[in-house]
């Protein structure tokens, strides 16, 4: 809903005072992390640039500096030059036809946007991953092996005694989270940081007592250890390798007792915050922890991820295709004993794929702010970027096997839905500024209906 502009001083992110607000939306939900806010007032400009008054969160703050008055007059480019969109398009599906092994990349859009891109998938043989893929896949993984319990942001809200953050400082990456989760509250809470210092932030809340515990520690000996505590090995049971080995038990079976008397306990972490290669092997532990706390008492996992519609289009894949993303969907006329559909979170990571030099187009799609595809990508393969209008130039300065294309970011130039980071709720996004830009879902929708055009076939080459 647009209402009249309520304080017509706002500043606008530009750096230019006094800039009238055309219009003011209010309740707007925040495209520019999982936290989904929408208890937002946005106000679009004049001269198109956007400002949310008095907002805390640097994050938005930060997202909103990349739109302006140049966005609705972005062009398309082919191979560095200006182009309508007609001949884009017609170029792209050429691309796409041509290629025997095509990667969609980033994926960074919505749920219709997901939709409209797995069609187009399914047309060209493409495999699919998304710019978070990595932290994506190892929260899949340690779901597909154990399963997991889930819980939401009203329940954080509304229940939680004791929560448990396991490596992560929320507030450094989703800078509203305890806003989000503790503001406005009043009963007592104990928030426990385990193998990191206190979030800084958290101290801000009265009711929220703040402590950590073991932040020097190994993540992998911490939850191996804590994991046998919570099944009921007794800390004098377990083996001391006389590097403070019982003074970590100690501590870590207080905090077990304290889980098991807590009315509710939630435990926080972040995907993309663990350490790797086997960051699922981490979540796989808290997962069981949790599980077993559940046999007596009651405790729930938040993870915090699914930035950039990565949550969001994991969600729609799995839908539409019983599988997650780092799938590879064949073509309709694949060779005869060809599987359908292929999921391995490994043969299907994006950087691999591109330093093996197994992909021969990548269709790059990043709605939501200007990420660059990798620099790893060789300048010969043929690239399709539907993407925000400030990585023009970038597509431009590429060169030649480069098609661009300028598409709408869900929530500032077109509407959608979003997945929540806890994964329960979508949310819908108005559009709060309109500018005339394609969505994503458009340009795919488009791009799937010329796949198979005259002018998108590759050429019969003539046999001497």
């Amino acid at each position: 809903m647009h209402l009249p502009p309520t304080d017509p001083s706002n500043t606008s992110p530009s750096g230019a005072a006094n800039v009238p607000a055309l219009s003011t939306t209010r309740d707007w939900t925040c495209p520019f992390c999982p936290l989904l806010c929408d208890d937002l007032v946005v106000n679009a400009h004049d001269d198109a640039t956007l400002s949310v008054p008095d907002t805390d969160c640097p994050r938005l703050a930060g997202a909103l500096t990349c739109y302006g008055a140049s966005d609705a007059q972005c062009a398309s480019s082919i191979d560095g030059q200006d182009a309508n969109l007609d001949d884009a398009l017609t170029h792209a599906a050429r691309m796409l036809s041509n290629a025997r092994r095509p990667l969609f990349g980033a994926l960074a859009t919505d749920v219709a946007g997901a939709r409209a891109l797995y069609t187009l998938a399914a047309g060209c043989g493409a495999i699919l991953d998304h710019l978070h893929g990595d932290a994506m896949s190892a929260a899949t993984l340690a779901l597909q092996d154990r399963g997991s319990f889930f819980t939401t942001l009203s329940e954080v809200r509304s229940r939680a005694d004791l929560l448990v953050f396991f490596g992560c400082q929320p507030s450094r990456r989703y800078p509203r989270f305890y806003a989000r989760t503790l503001e406005g509250t009043e009963g007592a809470r104990d928030l426990v940081f385990v193998g990191c210092e206190p979030d800084p932030a958290a101290s801000a809340f009265a009711q929220a007592r703040v402590e950590a515990i073991l932040p020097d520690a190994d993540p992998y000996h911490t939850l191996a250890q804590w994991s046998a505590l919570s099944v009921g090995r007794e800390p004098g049971a377990l083996p001391d390798n006389g590097t403070g080995t019982s003074e970590t038990l100690a501590t870590l079976a207080a905090l077990q007792a304290r889980i098991a008397a807590a009315r509710y306990t939630v435990f926080v972490y972040e995907p993309a915050a663990l350490p790797g290669p086997h960051a699922a092997l981490l979540i796989e532990a808290l997962n069981r922890i949790v599980k077993t706390t559940n046999l007596t008492a009651r405790a729930g996992c938040l993870a915090l991820g699914g930035d950039d519609g990565a949550l969001t289009v994991n969600q729609t894949v799995t839908w539409l295709s019983g599988l997650p993303l780092r799938t590879h969907v064949s073509k309709p006329g694949r060779l005869a004993g060809t599987a359908p559909l292929d999921h391995d979170p490994y043969r299907y990571r994006t950087s691999r794929l591109l330093a093996e030099g197994e992909v021969d187009a990548l269709l790059w799609v990043a709605s939501f702010g200007p990420h660059a595809w990798p620099a790893s990508l060789n300048p010969a393969v043929p690239a399709v970027v539907l993407g925000h209008p400030a990585l023009a130039e970038a597509a431009r300065s590429r060169g030649a096997a480069t098609v661009f294309i300028p598409v709408a970011t869900p929530g500032i130039d077109s509407g959608g839905h979003l997945f929540r980071v806890d994964s329960s709720v979508v949310m819908p996004l108005a559009a709060a500024r309109g500018a005339a830009l394609p969505s994503v879902e458009a340009i795919a929708t488009q791009l799937a209906a010329r796949l198979h055009a005259p002018d998108a076939r590759p050429a019969v080459q003539e046999q001497p």
